[in-house]
C-alpha cells in the first residue's frame, strides 16, 4: 500500500526539479528584459513591477491564510512570477491602484478561485491584464515615451497602434512604416509599449536560457512565432499595401513575451508535444487575426486565453501513446 501511484495536477516534474526551482529559473530568465525595461522607462517601471509583485504575494497569502485556511505557498515563486508578468504586460505609467486591482484579479480570480497552482485553467497574469484592458481602456492604452518617469511622462503610440489607426484611415503601409523605428531599433527596444514589449532580443536571451536548462521545449515558442510569421507573411504577400510584413509582427507588441513566457505556462498549456503544436498554431492564427481585423491593435493576450480554454479538450483528444500500445 505504501507504493500506491499518486496522480496530481500539472506541472509534473522529474530529475530533481521542483516547482520552486522551475519558477525561480523562469524569473531569472526574465531578468535581462525586466532590467532593460527599467533603463528604458525609468522609475515608473520599477514602481509598477514592485507594486505588482508585492500585491500578488500579499493577496495570495491572505487568501490561503484566511479564506482557504491552508498552508501558504508564497515561497514557491509562483506569485512573484505572476506579479512580474503582470507588470510586463501593462504600461509603465499605469497608476499604482490599478496595478493592485490587476493583481487581485490575477491571483484571486485567475489562480486561487480554481484552487491554486496546478488547477487554474487560464494564465493568471493574462487574466489580470485583460481585465484591466477591458475595465480601464484609457489608462491601459496610454503608453509612456521611453526614458520618462511617472513624474515627467509623455504619451506615445505603439507601432501596432500606429499601423492599426493608419490602415483604418486609409494610409498606405509604406507611409506608416516611415513613422516607426527601424527593425534594428525595435529589436533593441527603442519603442513605446508595455514594460515587457521593449526588449525582444533580451526576451530571446531568456528563451535560449530556458531551452538550455530544459525548463521548456521548443514546441510552443517556435510554433507560435512561426505561425505568426507564416500567416502574417501570407497576408503581406497577398497585399503588401494593406498588410504589414511578418517581421513587424514578431518584433512589435507582446508576441515575444507571450510566446516565450506566457504560452509556455506548464499548467495552462497541453501536456503532449503534438497538443502543444496545435495549441500554438491556434495562438498564432488568432493573434494575427485580431491584429489585422479586430478592434484592438494587439491580440496575443486574448489568443493565449482562448487557447487556454481549449487545453483540456486538446489534452483529452491528443494523448501520447500508452506504454505497450502497438497501434
Amino acid at each position: 500500500m505504501s507504493k500506491l501511484l499518486t496522480i496530481t495536477p500539472s506541472p509534473h516534474m522529474h530529475q530533481g526539479d521542483s516547482v520552486n526551482k522551475i519558477m525561480y529559473s523562469v524569473i531569472f530568465a526574465l531578468l535581462p528584459a525586466l532590467i532593460w525595461s527599467f533603463i528604458v522607462f525609468g522609475l515608473s517601471a520599477v514602481a509598477v513591477t514592485l507594486t505588482a509583485v508585492v500585491a500578488c504575494i500579499v493577496i495570495e497569502w491572505v487568501i490561503q491564510k484566511f479564506l482557504i485556511k491552508g498552508e501558504p505557498t508564497i515561497k514557491d515563486g509562483t506569485a512573484i512570477l505572476t506579479g512580474i508578468l503582470l507588470a510586463m504586460n501593462v504600461p509603465a505609467s499605469l497608476p499604482i491602484w490599478i496595478i493592485f486591482i490587476g493583481a487581485l484579479v490575477a491571483i484571486g480570480v485567475g489562480k486561487m478561485s480554481f484552487g491554486g497552482l496546478g488547477q487554474n485553467v487560464f494564465n493568471p497574469a493574462l487574466v489580470g491584464r485583460v481585465f484591466l484592458l477591458i475595465s480601464f481602456p484609457v489608462q491601459m492604452t496610454s503608453w509612456p515615451n521611453v526614458s520618462k518617469t511617472l513624474v515627467d511622462a509623455t504619451t506615445q503610440a505603439t507601432p501596432l497602434a500606429i499601423v492599426k489607426e493608419g490602415i483604418k484611415n486609409g494610409t498606405p503601409i509604406s507611409d506608416l512604416m516611415a513613422e516607426i523605428p527601424k527593425y534594428t531599433e525595435l529589436l533593441m527596444g527603442n519603442m513605446s509599449g508595455s514594460v515587457g514589449e521593449v526588449s525582444a532580443i533580451l526576451l530571446l536571451v531568456g528563451l535560449v536560457y530556458m531551452l538550455l536548462k530544459k525548463i521548456i521545449t521548443w514546441h510552443i515558442p517556435f510554433t507560435v512565432l512561426g505561425t505568426i510569421f507564416v500567416f502574417g507573411g501570407i497576408l503581406w504577400l497577398v497585399n503588401p499595401d494593406q498588410f504589414v510584413d511578418p517581421v513587424f509582427h514578431l518584433l512589435t507588441g507582446g508576441a515575444m513575451l507571450g510566446a516565450i513566457f506566457m504560452a509556455t505556462d506548464m499548467v495552462t498549456s497541453p501536456m503532449s508535444k503534438k497538443g502543444q503544436i496545435i495549441f500554438s498554431i491556434g495562438i498564432g492564427l488568432i493573434t494575427v487575426s485580431i491584429r489585422t481585423w479586430g478592434s484592438y491593435p494587439e491580440g496575443i493576450s486574448f489568443a493565449i486565453l482562448i487557447m487556454n480554454a481549449f487545453t483540456p479538450l486538446i489534452n483529452n483528444y491528443v494523448k501520447p501513446k500508452r506504454f505497450g500500445e502497438t497501434k
